[in-house]
């Protein structure tokens, strides 16, 4: 009984990971179209930068969407990705 109370924490603590980690993915891509779309902003970026985002964050909205479940890894895998292609053109804009 005490080996199996173990076991389950071990598996909702992984539970737990998995979905913070897909929560996570879930609201970068969102966070990054509303900000390359923002008015305040619109002076500053290039359509190439606007269309290179808002086409890497519908690519991982739609990879979400296909899959019901993915491991921890795999979500940070692709928030990585995203925020490769991401976080250099945001922080080119936002120096300009």
């Amino acid at each position: 009984m005490v080996n199996d109370a173990k076991k389950y924490k071990q598996e909702d603590k992984q539970q737990k990971e998995r979905i913070t980690a897909k929560n996570q993915l879930e609201s970068y891509p969102l966070k990054m179209k509303t900000a390359v779309e923002n008015e305040n902003m619109n002076g500053k970026k290039s359509e190439d930068d606007k269309k290179t985002i808002l086409d890497k964050c519908n690519e991982i909205i739609s990879w979400l969407d296909s899959i019901q479940f993915a491991e921890t890894e795999e979500n940070a895998h692709k928030q990585t990705e995203l925020q490769g292609v991401c976080n250099p053109i945001i922080i080119k804009l936002k120096h300009t």
